[in-house]
């Protein structure tokens, strides 16, 4: 902010500012075709009405009726409403870079379908998220499922922010959905309200597929949300989406470090391994405090820096 003096000798100094502003402001970089913002609101819109719902959307192999015409609407609704935060689009592909290659391989090792990893941009946005009922964790886990998952959460360890173990834990609760339902999308479904309910809406309604099942709003956007997420992720550059894969977040390189007794200062420790008490924090979000009680039984790996 510029503070204008009563000093009348100030006036041409003010006066040669305004005009450098001019001249800078006249030769800024101007749409080549001189739209107004309004027009280029409107561009967007058409562009934005331009985009169609593909033809095929599919979940762990399993097809969206998309044929069915309330399907298809609810679907339009997921595909629009993402494609209304392209910023938000950027990030889940930004952050993917990060995460996928992890996700990847632990689902290879379980046998698991490999477009679970989308759900976790559904649940998370790929962020170590904590939402408004106190699901925690990029796999958002509520804390009494994650401790039936064998878990550790307590006051200093939470192990719903440990991307490994959790995503283990992921895997193996919607297996144990798929396990009765022998439907993936059933299964996601039962991650979003409880594997319980959705068994008991299939046995009152006496039907055995996801679409064919009245749910509640949120579970019934659910499955559809994952689909749409997976075909804006997998086919980006068709909807302007133009990322290189350098433009992605990478895996940080680390070592663990293995301990069997506590840590009773983080930061001293940190120094010892050659890092900082933020890099510890950053690189293991499962530690909750400046300290880390002895395990309960095996050891605890800290993740550092690699040098």
């Amino acid at each position: 902010m510029i503070k204008i003096l009563k000093n009348s000798l100030h006036i041409p100094f003010l006066i040669a500012c305004t005009c450098l502003l001019s001249l800078i402001a006249c030769n800024a970089k101007q749409p080549s075709n001189d739209e107004t913002p309004s027009q280029l609101k409107g561009n967007y819109l058409a562009y934005l009405s331009s985009l169609k719902l593909p033809e095929e959307l599919t979940f762990c192999g399993e097809k969206v009726p998309l044929e069915i015409p309330e399907v298809r609407e609810r679907a339009e609704r997921e595909f629009y409403l993402n494609l209304q935060s392209p910023g938000q689009l950027i990030l889940y592909i930004k952050r993917a870079g990060r995460f996928f290659p992890m996700f990847e391989k632990i689902l290879k090792e379980e046998n698991a379908p490999e477009d679970i990893k989308f759900l976790a941009v559904a649940e998370s946005a790929l962020f170590m998220a904590r939402s408004p009922k106190d699901a925690i964790g990029v796999w958002q886990f509520m804390a009494p499922t994650a401790k039936s998952m064998g878990l550790q959460v307590d006051d200093y360890v939470d192990e719903r922010r440990h991307i490994e173990k959790s995503t283990r834990a992921a895997i193996a609760y919607l297996r144990s959905g798929y396990s009765y339902s022998k439907s993936w999308s059933l299964a996601a479904a039962g991650y979003n309200m409880g594997h319980g309910s959705v068994k008991e809406n299939m046995d009152f309604q006496k039907t055995e597929t996801f679409y064919d099942l009245f749910l509640n709003e949120e579970t019934s956007r659910y499955v559809l949300r994952i689909a749409v997420i997976k075909e804006l992720m997998t086919h980006s550059e068709k909807y302007g989406l133009n990322l290189e894969s350098h433009d992605q977040y990478q895996p940080e390189k680390t070592v663990s470090v293995k301990c069997i007794s506590g840590i009773p200062d983080l930061t001293q420790w940190a120094f010892q391994h050659g890092t900082t008490y933020k890099d510890v924090k950053i690189l293991n979000p499962w530690i909750l405090k400046r300290s880390l009680p002895a395990p309960k039984s095996g050891a605890y790996y800290v993740e550092i820096p690699s040098k």
